[in-house]
């Protein structure tokens, strides 16, 4: 690996046996998370979207531990179902410009000159607009929805990526191996993706797991604004969405959802911090 991308390791960051602290208390959270979201259907008390006008806008008691919404929904059952949609976005929101982002980056800065030019303006241009602005138009353009979100994910958030890559990529290509291979006869395909890209993966790895969080969020507000997971599935940034009318009588609405949104942000923040530490990865 270059060492360009290696750092010695702070030493007053805790550790906890072989690895970082934050690693040990983010992956914990994260875990926690996906385990609910996975085991949703035993874990959850009630069905997330069955009404039961009732008992709406009850406050957090023992039966409903984080209260009900003017429906009448159970908010915990909610939150815990909500998981799913909102893991998945985080993900699967990050997989795809991962992997576009990394292929354009790497492309670019080995091939170099228009290549490399051509890549670049584009990657300007489209840092050029706000990223929510130009998310909200492009799912405008398609249809409110998951797909569409991933879609616009894919679409605007892959620039990030591709610089990092990039910018490692220029670096190694001139490294002593990359000479060695070239002199060997190898192909340009195997010596960028076999030789270059596992050395400069690592990086744009650690970003990805702080940029989850981005992910998440936005996801959060596009549900917010109605254009993302559509009612009456259970999403964290639904629910915030439909409490906002009741945050003065039914604070729990609101609160409960916005909670489990920041744990997420913070467990995927410590994961990322802990996971760079660990690897030696400058930032």
């Amino acid at each position: 690996m270059s060492n360009a991308a290696i750092a010695t390791r702070p030493g007053w960051l805790p550790r906890f046996g072989r690895y970082p602290l934050p690693l040990y208390l983010g992956g914990g959270l994260i875990g926690f998370i996906i385990l609910i979201a996975i085991f949703a259907p035993f874990v959850a008390p009630f069905d997330p979207i069955a009404q039961n006008l009732s008992v709406k806008l009850q406050p957090p008691s023992l039966a409903y531990p984080f209260g009900t919404d003017n429906f009448g929904r159970d908010i915990l059952s909610r939150i815990i179902w909500g998981a799913r949609i909102d893991l998945q976005m985080g993900l699967i929101g990050v997989a795809f410009p991962f992997l576009i982002g990394t292929t354009v980056g790497a492309i670019a800065g080995y091939a170099g000159r228009a290549v490399d030019a051509v890549a670049m303006r584009v990657v300007d241009i489209v840092l050029a607009f706000p990223f929510l602005v130009l998310m909200l138009a492009i799912i405008a353009i398609l249809k409110p929805g998951l797909s569409s979100f991933y879609i616009a994910m894919a679409l605007v958030g892959w620039v990030s990526y591709a610089r990092l890559i990039r910018a490692q990529v220029l670096v190694l290509k001139s490294a002593d191996f990359v000479l060695a291979a070239r002199s060997l006869g190898y192909s340009h395909f195997r010596i960028l993706f076999r030789h270059i890209l596992p050395n400069v993966l690592t990086g744009s790895i650690v970003f990805s797991m702080s940029d989850v969080v981005l992910v998440v969020l936005n996801g959060a507000a596009i549900s917010y604004l109605g254009l993302g997971v559509q009612p009456p599935t259970a999403e964290w940034g639904i629910m915030i969405a439909e409490g906002q009318n009741f945050i003065t009588t039914a604070w729990w609405i609101t609160a409960f959802p916005g909670l489990t949104i920041v744990v997420m942000a913070l467990g995927f923040s410590l994961l990322a911090d802990g996971l760079g530490e660990y690897l030696g990865v400058r930032e």
